[in-house]
């Protein structure tokens, strides 16, 4: 027997249910032949995927595992159901792209208003604020054709061309001691932050990574009390006074009002390119055209968006 997408449907019913007769009303059918799908795709398996009871069933490891396999199976099956469907309609092609966290309130608007008018066909499926690691591992399971992160990568298989550079800047609660002591065109060296309690990205991003090795070379150890995935998450925390943020500088921030901003004295940047994965690049149902034009008008929104900062 071939397991088919109809079974993974029966299964997540139940799974998600843990009950037979309601997954049976759910899905618009009779319990009994219901139960015989689940004994034909547990036989097909050669495994049980669920412990029955008289008061209840309950998914084994097996089970568990599937449910996760066939919900994304099932969502892939939809969003490409509605991709194809939308070319049809008249679309040139669909970009899935993910934003990095103040990429997503920088460069994100200005790429939009580009593509409005030099991609008019092409519609733009936007995940923002991730991470490098949620992006790259999007990229290589093809959940995203082409993202906006900040390097490095751990995989061979992702293509970076870089098109930027952001300087580091110290995010402060209004009422921090280091921003009532500081004009906004002061500088503050990282060292100014030894024993202070700091909120932060996950250790494994690129800004976390760039700042815990900036404090080693000064000679401490960052004094994380939170972290966050979500830059406006980030910039919340420290305006709420939880602790100090690292975080890309960017006239964007977000709830910018309740937060004090300097630069940070070493001046280090962080990187930012557009990534795609190289090895679909012949194969993929995205055309490598699609993916180039797509680099080109993200690399001329940061440009646009760079000559605008240095407008008086």
């Amino acid at each position: 027997m071939n397991i088919e997408l109809r079974h993974l449907r029966y299964f997540l019913a139940v799974a998600e249910e843990k009950h037979f007769g309601r997954a049976a009303a759910r899905l618009h059918m009779a319990q009994p032949p219901l139960s015989s799908q689940i004994k034909q795709l547990e036989s097909a398996l050669n495994t049980k995927l669920f412990e029955r009871t008289t008061r209840k069933v309950e998914l084994t490891d097996a089970g568990r595992l599937l449910m996760e396999r066939a919900r994304q199976i099932l969502a892939d099956l939809e969003a490409a159901e509605f991709d194809v469907a939308e070319v049809g309609r008249g679309a040139a092609g669909v970009l899935r792209v993910g934003f990095s966290g103040t990429a997503t309130y920088r460069l994100m608007p200005e790429i939009l208003r580009l593509a409005k008018s030099e991609l008019p066909n092409v519609r733009l499926q936007i995940s923002g604020e991730m991470l490098t690691p949620q992006m790259e591992t999007a990229l290589l399971e093809n959940r995203l054709d082409v993202a906006i992160l900040r390097p490095p990568v751990q995989s061979t298989e992702i293509s970076i061309d870089e098109i930027e550079q952001t300087p580091l800047a110290v995010v402060l609660p209004l009422n921090h001691h280091l921003a009532l002591s500081t004009n906004p065109d002061e500088s503050l060296p990282i060292a100014s932050l030894a024993g202070i309690d700091l909120v932060s990205y996950p250790r494994t991003s690129s800004v976390a990574s760039a700042v815990w090795e900036l404090c080693r070379q000064a000679g401490f150890r960052p004094r994380i009390v939170q972290e966050a995935t979500e830059t406006s998450t980030l910039i919340a925390m420290a305006g709420a006074g939880l602790g100090v943020a690292l975080a890309p500088a960017s006239a964007a921030l977000p709830l910018h009002d309740t937060i004090a901003v300097r630069t940070l004295t070493e001046q280090v940047t962080i990187g930012l390119g557009v990534a795609w994965r190289t090895s679909t690049l012949g194969t993929s149902a995205t055309p490598p055209l699609l993916l180039s034009s797509f680099a080109q008008l993200a690399r001329q929104a940061a440009e646009n968006l760079h000559k605008s900062t240095l407008r008086p």
